[in-house]
């Protein structure tokens, strides 16, 4: 037990040959980081396009390259083998998002250096690179945060009677913005809101609000965070 700390913890083992006990403990430590990195990914994730399957894969990715780091440094020629192997087999995955593909290859790289005996720097990066992620999920960095929901509704009014509407945004919205207006003919039209709300849990009370004012019909309202991005 001694002799397993102090191979992970006394820092990066470099290149050292290894026994089955050594393959044990690098396979373990590959299964470990893969399964933060998929609790990192459930717990960032946002939007429509969360795969299960996509997750187990990011388990199990870390302990196949960690596998394939240590044949390589077994035997050269095992190297060139898994080169021809790897030429002969196409790997085609259409990844729907950017951050998708980030994870894939954190995956890749935490294999790497487990496979390689890097045992202080694959635990050091996995743990900063998780808090990197953590910080951009709780920021929300690099969004652009201007309006929380998106509400429309049939106006029956008429065009002249459309500010009729604006007493009950000014009372649920700090900011409203028109972002479309479509003509059924010439006392109908659908209209869209963008509005930044003061209480984002009074939503109810602004759509009750709506479908008492004369000429609005058919009222519908979606949070921001249920828009998939494009």
């Amino acid at each position: 037990m001694n002799d397993f700390l102090d191979m992970l913890l006394g820092g990066d083992a470099g290149n050292i040959a290894y026994n089955w006990e050594t393959a044990l403990m690098v396979l373990l430590l590959a299964f470990c980081i893969g399964h933060i990195i998929s609790w990192v990914y459930i717990w960032t994730h946002t939007g429509l396009s969360y795969s299960q399957m996509f997750t187990a894969s990011l388990l199990v990715l870390p302990v196949i390259v960690a596998l394939v780091m240590l044949l390589m440094q077994a035997s050269l020629a095992i190297a060139f083998g898994m080169f021809a192997v790897f030429g002969i087999i196409r790997f085609r995955n259409v990844l729907k998002d950017t951050r998708d593909t980030v994870y894939i290859l954190w995956a890749v790289v935490q294999g790497v250096a487990c496979g390689t005996q890097r045992f202080s720097t694959a635990m050091v990066g996995c743990v900063f690179i998780a808090l990197v992620f953590g910080y951009m999920r709780m920021t929300s960095f690099g969004g652009r945060h201007r309006y929380d929901v998106i509400l429309t509704l049939q106006w029956a009014g008429g065009a002249e009677r459309i500010m009729d509407l604006r007493p009950v945004f000014q009372r649920h919205a700090v900011r409203t913005q028109l972002a479309s207006q479509r003509d059924l003919d010439e006392q109908n039209m659908d209209l869209s809101y963008r509005l930044q709300l003061r209480d984002p849990n009074r939503t109810r009370d602004l759509m009750l609000e709506l479908q008492q004012v004369p000429g609005v019909a058919r009222v519908s309202l979606y949070h921001r965070t249920d828009e998939s991005e494009v």
